[in-house]
């Protein structure tokens, strides 16, 4: 019973923690503005051509935090409130998506990696939890091991996306202290709004990690029966 409560625990009240902690972080220093008062737009283009990335754009997308890299088009698409935002928040956002920006121009190997498990990963969270389910109806653990192959791609994608968004989180830091974007007495609100969008990346891993487990002890409980 106890390993039961704490399975939904993890799988329900850890990703809506995480979720509440990086909206309420990210309202908080919305409002806080930054000495230099660039804007997210201004902070990513300084960045992108500081580190000689003149051949990547910048553009505003719809959406609430809804910023990301685009690899294949060699885009960083920041959210409206981040691209016109001049505060510590939007400063965060928009250098960590720069971060990103700088890891695919150097070819950090997490992130060739990450891109690499993408249709594989995809296709093992679409199709494994059919195979998965089907095969305990109709007791085949032949389909559930196979769902539980596809499925263990898609937790590897997970946890490798990991040191990815640490180490987009780390280049951003780096990157506003060096080019002047933020002060020192700035980093701190800076950090706060990084280390909490860091934190839904773990709760999904964790949440991945702890299906895998109970998909595996679903296997091997078949397989004594």
């Amino acid at each position: 019973m106890m390993s039961f409560i704490l399975y939904f625990a993890l799988i329900l009240i850890i990703p809506i923690w995480a979720q509440s902690k990086v909206k309420s972080t990210y309202k908080k220093y919305s409002k806080v503005a930054i000495s230099s008062s660039m804007s997210g737009a201004e902070v990513a283009r300084k960045i992108l051509d500081d580190n000689g990335l003149f051949n990547v754009d910048v553009e505003e997308v719809r959406g609430q935090l809804s910023d990301h890299y685009d690899p294949r088009s060699k885009v960083v698409r920041l959210s409206t409130d981040n691209f016109h935002g001049r505060s510590a928040a939007g400063a965060a956002v928009a250098a960590h998506e720069v971060g990103h920006a700088i890891q695919d121009a150097q070819d950090y190997a997490f992130l060739r990696f990450r891109s690499a498990l993408v249709p594989v990963a995809s296709f093992g969270s679409n199709i494994s939890i059919f195979l998965i389910i089907g095969g305990a109806l109709l007791q085949m653990t032949g389909l559930i091991f196979a769902g539980i192959v596809f499925f263990a791609f898609a937790v590897l994608f997970q946890l490798v996306t990991l040191p990815v968004e640490f180490d987009a989180s780390n280049r951003a830091m780096t990157q506003l202290v060096s080019t002047g974007v933020i002060r020192n007495e700035e980093e701190r609100p800076t950090k706060k709004v990084l280390n909490a969008a860091a934190m839904t990346y773990v709760a999904g891993a964790l949440v991945a990690l702890a299906e895998l487990l109970r998909f595996i002890f679903m296997f091997f409980g078949m397989g004594e029966e």
